[in-house]
């Protein structure tokens, strides 16, 4: 038989440090959607999500292998960089946008919340493309850094490339 005080066990997803569900609680009680960002090792991944009480809904979804298949952007291109987090951020909004969502909430789970980092480089791309987020101007990165200029003067252009293939799709 076993002494001594019962001790309540954390869900698992908090013990492994995947989840804040302090963080969760506050974003699923406005009802809107919210738009996911999650930078693996490889890419960016950006989604728009509602909660439902079986699970979340995912309604739209864009990463960088989507990127590469769909708008142009080059093979040999990083698909986590900051311009890559912008051209995911702003085809989600698109895709949202022609879908009915017209806003969101940002929901960045565990990742930090560092002035101009590729998180918030996707959130200026849901902006720039018309999803109504909630934001403060000053944590976006500038313009440079999004057209990938700290990386090499040819990004500019596949950038703009890029752009131009995600607003005819």
């Amino acid at each position: 038989m076993a002494h001594g005080k019962n001790q309540r066990l954390r869900f698992k997803r908090r013990r492994d440090g995947e989840t804040d569900y302090r963080r969760r609680m506050k974003l699923l009680r406005g009802e809107t959607p919210r738009a996911v960002v999650r930078i693996s090792n490889t890419q960016t991944i950006c989604q728009l999500v509602e909660f439902n009480p079986d699970g979340d809904i995912v309604i739209a979804s864009v990463n960088g292998k989507t990127l590469v298949d769909k708008y142009s952007w080059p093979e040999d291109a990083s698909r986590k960089s900051i311009p890559a987090s912008y051209l995911t951020g702003f085809a989600l909004a698109k895709h949202a946008m022609s879908s009915g969502h017209e806003s969101a909430i940002l929901d960045i789970g565990l990742s930090a919340s560092s002035k101009g980092s590729r998180v918030f480089a996707a959130l200026k791309g849901m902006i720039d493309a018309g999803l109504e987020i909630p934001h403060g101007e000053d944590v976006l990165p500038d313009e440079d850094r999004i057209n990938g200029m700290h990386i090499d003067e040819s990004m500019s252009d596949k950038v703009k490339k890029s752009i131009k293939a995600i607003e005819e799709a």
